[in-house]
Protein backbone atom coordinates (compact mmCIF):
# COMPACT_ATOMS: atom_id res chain seq x y z
CA UNK A 1 0.00 0.00 0.00
CA UNK A 2 2.97 2.19 0.97
CA UNK A 3 3.91 2.01 -3.00
CA UNK A 4 0.36 2.54 -4.30
CA UNK A 5 -0.14 5.82 -2.00
CA UNK A 6 2.98 6.90 -3.56
CA UNK A 7 2.91 6.14 -7.11
CA UNK A 8 -0.56 7.87 -6.90
CA UNK A 9 0.11 10.78 -4.74
CA UNK A 10 -2.59 9.89 -2.54
CA UNK A 11 -4.01 12.56 -0.50
CA UNK A 12 -6.55 10.16 1.85
CA UNK A 13 -6.94 6.43 1.64
CA UNK A 14 -9.84 3.89 2.86
CA UNK A 15 -8.59 0.40 3.52
CA UNK A 16 -11.23 -2.47 4.27
CA UNK A 17 -10.48 -6.03 5.24
CA UNK A 18 -8.01 -5.47 7.00
CA UNK A 19 -8.27 -8.73 9.35
CA UNK A 20 -6.49 -7.89 12.67
CA UNK A 21 -7.33 -5.73 15.69
CA UNK A 22 -6.29 -2.39 16.17
CA UNK A 23 -2.61 -3.12 18.35
CA UNK A 24 -1.82 -5.27 15.11
CA UNK A 25 -1.86 -2.54 12.81
CA UNK A 26 1.05 -1.39 10.73
CA UNK A 27 0.73 2.32 12.13
CA UNK A 28 4.05 3.23 11.43
CA UNK A 29 4.86 2.23 8.19
CA UNK A 30 2.62 4.53 7.25
CA UNK A 31 3.27 7.55 9.29
CA UNK A 32 6.51 7.85 8.32
CA UNK A 33 5.31 8.75 5.11
CA UNK A 34 3.56 11.55 6.48
CA UNK A 35 0.15 10.21 6.74
CA UNK A 36 -2.14 9.95 9.95
CA UNK A 37 -3.94 6.77 9.96
CA UNK A 38 -7.21 5.91 12.22
CA UNK A 39 -8.03 1.84 12.72
CA UNK A 40 -11.26 -0.04 14.13
CA UNK A 41 -10.64 -4.03 14.24
CA UNK A 42 -11.62 -6.21 16.70
CA UNK A 43 -10.61 -9.37 15.13
CA UNK A 44 -9.33 -11.33 12.38
CA UNK A 45 -12.73 -10.84 10.79
CA UNK A 46 -13.50 -7.35 8.81
CA UNK A 47 -11.75 -3.99 9.89
CA UNK A 48 -11.33 -0.79 8.58
CA UNK A 49 -8.59 2.25 8.42
CA UNK A 50 -8.49 5.34 6.98
CA UNK A 51 -4.65 6.80 5.70
CA UNK A 52 -4.69 10.47 5.41
CA UNK A 53 -1.75 13.03 5.11
CA UNK A 54 -4.73 16.02 5.35
CA UNK A 55 -5.79 15.51 8.50
CA UNK A 56 -7.90 12.78 10.74
CA UNK A 57 -10.46 14.83 13.12
CA UNK A 58 -13.67 13.10 14.69
CA UNK A 59 -12.66 9.55 14.67
CA UNK A 60 -16.26 7.07 14.54
CA UNK A 61 -16.00 3.31 14.47
CA UNK A 62 -19.92 3.53 14.12
CA UNK A 63 -22.54 5.12 11.75
CA UNK A 64 -25.48 6.37 13.86
CA UNK A 65 -28.27 3.73 14.12
CA UNK A 66 -25.75 0.57 12.46
CA UNK A 67 -26.96 -2.37 13.63
CA UNK A 68 -24.72 -5.45 14.97
CA UNK A 69 -24.69 -9.04 13.85
CA UNK A 70 -25.13 -12.33 15.67
CA UNK A 71 -26.11 -15.36 13.90
CA UNK A 72 -27.84 -16.51 17.01
CA UNK A 73 -31.11 -14.07 17.29
CA UNK A 74 -31.13 -14.45 21.03
CA UNK A 75 -27.71 -13.20 21.68
CA UNK A 76 -26.33 -9.62 21.49
CA UNK A 77 -26.25 -7.96 18.23
CA UNK A 78 -22.48 -6.73 18.30
CA UNK A 79 -21.52 -4.09 15.98
CA UNK A 80 -18.86 -5.20 13.61
CA UNK A 81 -15.98 -3.62 12.47
CA UNK A 82 -17.26 -2.37 9.25
CA UNK A 83 -17.43 1.34 9.58
CA UNK A 84 -14.48 3.96 10.07
CA UNK A 85 -15.55 7.77 10.09
CA UNK A 86 -13.02 10.78 9.98
CA UNK A 87 -13.10 14.37 8.89
CA UNK A 88 -10.06 14.52 6.48
CA UNK A 89 -9.41 18.35 5.07
CA UNK A 90 -13.10 19.36 6.06
CA UNK A 91 -14.76 15.95 4.05
CA UNK A 92 -16.46 13.44 5.90
CA UNK A 93 -14.48 10.41 5.14
CA UNK A 94 -16.03 6.72 5.69
CA UNK A 95 -14.11 3.58 4.83
CA UNK A 96 -17.06 0.73 4.56
CA UNK A 97 -17.32 -2.68 4.13
CA UNK A 98 -20.95 -3.80 3.68
CA UNK A 99 -21.98 -7.07 4.91
CA UNK A 100 -21.57 -9.39 2.32
CA UNK A 101 -24.94 -11.28 2.66
CA UNK A 102 -24.07 -15.00 2.07
CA UNK A 103 -26.53 -16.59 1.12
CA UNK A 104 -30.21 -15.12 0.50
CA UNK A 105 -31.70 -17.48 3.31
CA UNK A 106 -29.09 -16.53 5.70
CA UNK A 107 -29.83 -13.75 8.32
CA UNK A 108 -26.69 -12.58 7.23
CA UNK A 109 -28.55 -11.38 3.77
CA UNK A 110 -31.35 -9.58 6.59
CA UNK A 111 -28.55 -8.18 8.09
CA UNK A 112 -26.96 -6.43 5.45
CA UNK A 113 -30.04 -4.77 3.71
CA UNK A 114 -30.70 -3.36 7.71
CA UNK A 115 -27.06 -1.98 7.48
CA UNK A 116 -27.55 -0.46 4.01
CA UNK A 117 -30.69 1.47 5.09
CA UNK A 118 -29.35 2.22 8.29
CA UNK A 119 -26.72 4.09 6.21
CA UNK A 120 -29.28 5.76 3.74
CA UNK A 121 -30.60 6.86 6.64
CA UNK A 122 -27.85 8.36 8.30
CA UNK A 123 -26.48 10.00 5.24
CA UNK A 124 -30.10 11.47 4.74
CA UNK A 125 -30.13 13.34 8.31
CA UNK A 126 -27.16 15.38 7.44
CA UNK A 127 -27.93 16.46 3.92
CA UNK A 128 -25.24 19.44 4.06
CA UNK A 129 -22.72 17.87 5.78
CA UNK A 130 -19.94 17.33 2.71
CA UNK A 131 -19.03 13.27 2.50
CA UNK A 132 -17.38 10.64 0.53
CA UNK A 133 -18.20 6.77 1.14
CA UNK A 134 -15.43 4.95 0.04
CA UNK A 135 -15.22 0.87 0.16
CA UNK A 136 -16.32 -2.62 -1.03
CA UNK A 137 -20.13 -2.28 -1.27
CA UNK A 138 -20.75 -6.11 -2.50
CA UNK A 139 -23.45 -5.16 -4.59
CA UNK A 140 -23.13 -5.38 -8.69
CA UNK A 141 -25.96 -1.77 -9.16
CA UNK A 142 -26.29 -3.15 -12.69
CA UNK A 143 -26.32 -6.90 -14.71
CA UNK A 144 -23.33 -5.44 -16.64
CA UNK A 145 -21.36 -4.88 -13.14
CA UNK A 146 -20.62 -8.89 -13.39
CA UNK A 147 -19.14 -10.96 -15.54
CA UNK A 148 -22.06 -12.97 -16.42
CA UNK A 149 -25.60 -12.17 -14.62
CA UNK A 150 -26.59 -15.77 -15.36
CA UNK A 151 -23.40 -17.26 -13.12
CA UNK A 152 -25.75 -15.36 -10.40
CA UNK A 153 -29.20 -16.53 -10.44
CA UNK A 154 -30.03 -16.99 -6.96
CA UNK A 155 -27.36 -15.69 -5.37
CA UNK A 156 -26.82 -12.73 -3.61
CA UNK A 157 -25.51 -9.10 -4.61
CA UNK A 158 -27.14 -8.75 -7.60
CA UNK A 159 -30.63 -9.02 -5.80
CA UNK A 160 -33.44 -6.76 -6.39
CA UNK A 161 -33.67 -5.79 -2.77
CA UNK A 162 -29.82 -5.14 -2.65
CA UNK A 163 -29.78 -2.68 -5.50
CA UNK A 164 -32.85 -1.06 -3.94
CA UNK A 165 -30.99 -0.56 -0.81
CA UNK A 166 -27.88 0.36 -2.64
CA UNK A 167 -30.26 3.20 -4.73
CA UNK A 168 -31.69 4.50 -1.58
CA UNK A 169 -27.78 5.52 -0.54
CA UNK A 170 -28.60 8.07 -4.05
CA UNK A 171 -31.95 8.78 -2.85
CA UNK A 172 -30.36 10.00 0.05
CA UNK A 173 -28.20 12.36 -1.95
CA UNK A 174 -25.14 10.40 -2.72
CA UNK A 175 -23.39 9.96 -6.31
CA UNK A 176 -21.66 7.78 -7.81
CA UNK A 177 -18.52 9.08 -8.61
CA UNK A 178 -16.18 6.65 -9.57
CA UNK A 179 -15.80 4.72 -12.52
CA UNK A 180 -19.05 2.85 -13.83
CA UNK A 181 -16.74 0.96 -16.33
CA UNK A 182 -14.83 -2.08 -15.53
CA UNK A 183 -14.34 -4.60 -12.35
CA UNK A 184 -12.94 -4.19 -9.64
CA UNK A 185 -13.14 -7.46 -8.03
CA UNK A 186 -11.90 -10.77 -9.25
CA UNK A 187 -12.09 -13.81 -7.23
CA UNK A 188 -8.94 -15.68 -6.32
CA UNK A 189 -10.70 -19.19 -7.29
CA UNK A 190 -11.30 -20.75 -10.74
CA UNK A 191 -8.32 -18.06 -12.58
CA UNK A 192 -11.29 -14.96 -12.68
CA UNK A 193 -8.99 -12.32 -12.96
CA UNK A 194 -7.18 -13.65 -15.66
CA UNK A 195 -10.18 -15.16 -17.86
CA UNK A 196 -11.86 -11.48 -17.12
CA UNK A 197 -14.72 -12.72 -14.70
CA UNK A 198 -14.99 -9.83 -12.49
CA UNK A 199 -17.55 -7.74 -10.69
CA UNK A 200 -18.27 -3.83 -9.77
CA UNK A 201 -18.89 -3.48 -6.34
CA UNK A 202 -16.50 -1.05 -4.97
CA UNK A 203 -17.86 2.12 -5.24
CA UNK A 204 -17.17 6.47 -4.24
CA UNK A 205 -20.54 7.64 -3.54
CA UNK A 206 -19.64 11.20 -2.41
CA UNK A 207 -21.91 14.77 -2.20
CA UNK A 208 -20.40 18.54 -2.15
CA UNK A 209 -17.55 17.53 -4.00
CA UNK A 210 -16.76 17.34 -7.98
CA UNK A 211 -14.64 14.33 -9.01
CA UNK A 212 -12.09 15.73 -11.87
CA UNK A 213 -10.45 12.12 -12.88
CA UNK A 214 -11.38 8.92 -12.11
CA UNK A 215 -9.80 4.99 -12.06
CA UNK A 216 -9.58 1.85 -11.52
CA UNK A 217 -5.94 0.44 -11.13
CA UNK A 218 -6.64 -2.78 -12.19
CA UNK A 219 -2.40 -3.15 -12.82
CA UNK A 220 -2.25 -3.16 -8.51
CA UNK A 221 -4.94 -6.20 -8.70
CA UNK A 222 -2.15 -7.79 -10.80
CA UNK A 223 0.81 -7.65 -8.57
CA UNK A 224 1.83 -10.47 -6.07
CA UNK A 225 0.38 -10.90 -3.29
CA UNK A 226 -2.51 -8.43 -4.28
CA UNK A 227 -5.72 -8.17 -2.96
CA UNK A 228 -8.80 -9.78 -5.01
CA UNK A 229 -10.04 -6.23 -4.97
CA UNK A 230 -8.40 -3.25 -7.09
CA UNK A 231 -8.07 -0.01 -5.89
CA UNK A 232 -10.47 2.76 -6.97
CA UNK A 233 -8.89 6.24 -7.48
CA UNK A 234 -11.31 9.43 -8.07
CA UNK A 235 -9.75 12.79 -7.78
CA UNK A 236 -11.85 15.92 -6.17
CA UNK A 237 -12.00 19.66 -6.00
CA UNK A 238 -15.40 20.98 -3.75
CA UNK A 239 -18.33 21.83 -5.27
Amino acid sequence: MQAFLTRHDVDVLAVQETKCKDEQFPYLAFEELGYEVAHFGLNQWNGVAIISRVGIEDVATSFPGQPGFNKDPGKKQAIEARALGATCGGVRVWSLYVPNGREIADPHYDYKLRWLYALSCYVGAAPDERMVLLGDYNIAPRDQDVWDIRAFEGKTHVTEPERQAFESLLDAGLDITSPLEGYSYWDYKGGRFQRGQGMLIDFQLSRGLRPTNSFIDVDERRGTGASDHAPVVVDYELA
